[in-house]
């Protein structure tokens, strides 16, 4: 039994093993105790950071939601600093199966009977082919991203502009996501979904298909009553979206015939591979950006006029002096790809990791040692480990050139994608197979926005799990 690995600063050689803290309490009120306490009493981060304190650790013993009826057991062993958060990463010492969502796995109805990739384990030999799969058509299309995205982009600012001019103000949400699922749905199938049977529908009905799995796993934000905990008690069936669902699918298997011909050479049910394909355009693709480019949005506004002039005068130089927008061109930026890693540390857009053990293991937070049995499930909440006071100064403050200059070895502690930001997905790990898409759409989105103009202001409204929502007050055209 040997412990994770750790390159951490604070990384010491030797440090004493302790017994984990924490109790998951009398079976039944135990799970429904820390239920509340999450959900209601106390809120996500109060929760977590009231039991470090506690406990005088990151690393301790808790039920994590849904819990009674819905998980077969909520117990985790919770995984709360930089450090000890990497071994959800190790694939050698955890297993990912069923555990997406975590302590509960939704009904495989939702994905056509199928346990499509996230849900399958490496050591599957249906993980391999499907990963292969992904990152073999995201390769291919490479040279589609820029193109299809800044097509995308300018129709969403032209949309805002008009909203602004009709009404004074225009829901950034609302046409972000319209955005998203074009580019998404033409990347895979290369059609706009409006030529197609979804029409405009595509946005609603993933939203709809998103909510009914997550559900257990949030709270409509008022205190406990019968309604807004019965979610958290009993599944939310596939038959409310089962219409919605199918006529999805079958925009896709009819658009995107070519690809799922290389899925049949591949060895691949073809029908498996479509609903693989809707999961990785859905729920991945369109879910992350759903939650995410309001998110990057929220804090480049906050930043203000002085961050918006640096990063006006960043990107037309640099596409002044490239002459186009390119992947180079890019590259050239340091301080829009620092805002768009610090908004990936500070708000990663999936806050939830969980694994289980493959066999016994020592896990090291940067304070001790804790042995964790084989078959435990080890759950990690990422905004805490990505604001690691002991890896980020000011780590709850947004600070936009973060990781400019010296500061970009800290990228290694930005986890967003299932791994650490330094390294690459491949078919033999669970990071996110379009990891490097999702950065480069946040840094275009930058690019397209301060080439059109040299500020902008924002009101941020709710907080939510699916990210802040956005209103754009104004925009001043570039001078």
């Amino acid at each position: 039994m040997t412990p994770s690995s750790s390159d951490h600063p604070t990384s010491s050689l030797e440090l004493s093993l302790r017994e984990i803290p924490g109790s998951y309490g009398l079976p039944f009120i135990g799970p429904i105790k820390d239920r509340y306490d999450y959900f209601y009493n106390q809120g996500e981060n109060e929760f977590f950071k009231s039991r470090i304190q506690k406990y005088n650790s990151t690393v301790f013993r808790t039920n994590m939601p849904p819990g009674p009826f819905i998980s077969s057991s909520p117990k985790v062993v919770a995984v709360l600093d930089s450090k000890s958060f990497t071994i959800l990463f190790d694939n050698d010492k955890v297993e990912k199966r069923d555990i997406l969502d975590g302590t509960y796995m939704p009904s495989t109805s939702f994905f056509g009977g199928y346990r499509v990739c996230a849900f399958l384990d490496t050591t599957e030999s249906n993980h391999h082919a499907l990963k292969t799969f992904f990152l073999s058509f995201l390769a291919s299309s490479h040279k589609k991203f820029i193109p299809y995205l800044r097509t995308s982009l300018a129709e969403l600012f032209e949309n805002l502009e008009n909203e602004i001019s009709e009404k004074k103000s225009a829901d950034f949400n609302n046409h972000s996501d319209n955005m998203a699922f074009d580019f998404v749905f033409k990347l895979v199938t290369g059609v706009l979904p409006s030529e197609t049977e979804l029409k405009s529908k595509g946005p609603g009905t993933i939203a709809t298909w998103l909510a009914l799995q997550l559900a257990p796993l949030g709270t409509a934000g008022i205190k406990p009553n019968f309604i807004d905990d019965i979610i958290h008690t009993v599944r939310l069936p596939f038959l409310l979206i089962k219409s919605g669902y199918k006529q999805l699918y079958n925009a896709v298997y009819d658009s995107a015939s070519s690809l799922l011909d290389e899925a049949e050479t591949l060895g691949m049910k073809r029908e498996e591979a479509c609903h693989n394909l809707v999961f990785l355009a859905g729920f991945n693709a369109f879910g992350g950006m759903k939650v995410l480019f309001p998110t990057l949005i929220r804090w480049i506004g906050s930043g203000g006029e002085d961050l918006h002039r640096r990063l006006a005068e960043e990107i037309r130089a640099v596409v002044k002096e490239e002459g186009d927008i390119t992947f180079s061109a890019l590259e050239k930026m340091p301080l829009t790809k620092s805002v768009v890693y610090e908004t990936l540390r500070i708000n990663p857009p999936v806050p939830f990791q969980y694994a289980k053990a493959r066999e016994d293991i020592v896990v090291e937070s940067h304070d001790a040692a804790f042995q964790i049995k084989k078959g435990e499930i080890i759950f990690g909440y990422q905004p805490f480990a990505t604001k690691d006071p002991k890896v980020f100064e000011n780590p709850e403050d947004f600070v936009a050139d973060r990781f400019v200059g010296e500061g970009e070895k800290l990228i290694n502690y930005v986890y967003w994608s299932n791994a650490r930001e330094t390294e690459q997905p491949s078919a033999d790990n669970k990071q996110c197979p379009g990891k490097d898409l999702v950065v480069l759409c946040c840094r275009l989105m930058l690019v397209e926005l301060f080439l059109r103009y040299d500020t902008f202001t924002v009101e941020i409204g709710k907080l939510s799990a699916l990210g802040a929502s956005i209103t754009i007050a104004s925009f001043r055209k570039a001078t």
